[in-house]
């Protein structure tokens, strides 16, 4: 989910929403925090800005200055600054500027990519000496790395990812960890085959992961930002984990091939994969096609997505939180490539 593969994304304009924000049952604090987003320009931090803003956060993004000179960020970076979010210049090895920043916030959101996870130690010596943060979310975006059972490659990144844990937990830093599973932009658009070059579900055949049956979970991008910001001014989820498990989302790869089938009205051939096999392919592949591979089996064959029960003691199903977000299903979203829909629109 972190790697150079390609993804879509079918995300609306920013809308500018003013609203008040309701006080539940549960106490909720009256105010909405100060959120600063740490990585904001890459594919799922540019989202949780945006839905930061649509939800009437005062949003503050972490901007390196070589991010004004390239020209994709730039123009992201001016997007920000068209819909209100306040800029900071700075850069996780400059302790003074991170400080500087954090000092601004009240939520720290950290979307930096895979190969900056073990810098996020800058990030905790920061808001350790600032003071002032009631919530720091590290970026996770994948399965709960506290529950996974991935082989090589994928266990060392895994474990980059679990000692941000517990240097947060050994500073006592306040948290909330998100278990977004599998993106729908990576993985729906080619029925997870990882195959270079397809750019939409195969028609004719398709690999399935051991016997198919183990269940996954793929969500939409866009709705994983909602469900983020959500959270961050919800005590129920602090020091807990947050699951983005939505019922419709929740499938194996059997149930999502023959939704596909029923999509286009015709069978697909299916050739399925023996563990061995598997094992296989992830010596044979390259980074970072052997990451993949070892992540769906984990996923596919070991079940590490929903092979455990969720209980209030530590974590929490985000559409159970939160039933007033409409999340996005599988099968809607399979239905912009059936139907052939602009991913544009």
């Amino acid at each position: 989910m972190f790697w150079s593969v390609k993804r879509y994304s079918f995300a609306p304009k920013i809308i500018h929403l003013a609203f008040n924000y309701h006080v539940s049952n549960l106490n909720m604090a009256s105010e909405k925090s100060k959120i600063l987003v740490i990585g904001g320009t890459g594919h799922i931090g540019k989202l949780i800005i945006e839905a930061s803003v649509k939800a009437g956060h005062s949003t503050l993004a972490l901007v390196r200055e070589a991010s004004l000179s390239d020209p994709n960020k730039g123009k992201t970076v001016q997007n920000f600054k068209d819909f209100g979010v306040t800029l900071l210049h700075g850069d996780l090895n400059d302790h003074e500027s991170l400080v500087k920043a954090i000092k601004q916030a009240d939520v720290v959101i950290s979307t930096v990519g895979s190969m900056q996870i073990l810098d996020q130690t800058k990030i905790i010596s920061a808001i350790k000496e600032a003071g002032n943060v009631k919530r720091f979310l590290p970026s996770e975006f994948g399965m709960d790395v506290d529950k996974s059972s991935a082989v090589e490659p994928a266990k060392s990144a895994f474990g980059r990812k679990l000692q941000t844990r517990r240097d947060i937990e050994a500073e006592g830093i306040p948290y909330t960890y998100l278990v977004t599973n599998y993106f729908a932009g990576y993985y729906l658009p080619t029925l997870v085959q990882l195959e270079p070059g397809l750019t939409s579900p195969p028609r004719d055949k398709v690999k399935i992961f051991g016997d198919g049956n183990v269940k996954a979970v793929i969500n939409k991008e866009e709705d994983i930002a909602a469900y983020t910001i959500k959270a961050v001014d919800d005590p129920r989820t602090l020091n807990k984990t947050l699951y983005i498990n939505p019922p419709n989302n929740t499938l194996s790869m059997n149930e999502i091939v023959t939704l596909w089938e029923k999509k286009i009205g015709k069978s697909v051939e299916k050739i399925y994969m023996s563990e061995e096999q598997i094992f296989k392919s992830i010596q044979e592949s390259p980074v970072p096609f052997n990451v993949l591979l070892s992540i769906n089996h984990a996923v596919f064959v070991k079940g590490d997505q929903t092979n455990f029960t969720i209980e209030p003691s530590f974590g929490f199903e985000a559409s159970e939180l939160y039933p007033d977000i409409k999340y996005t299903s599988i099968d809607e979203y399979l239905s912009y490539f059936a139907l052939g829909t602009s991913l544009n629109t």
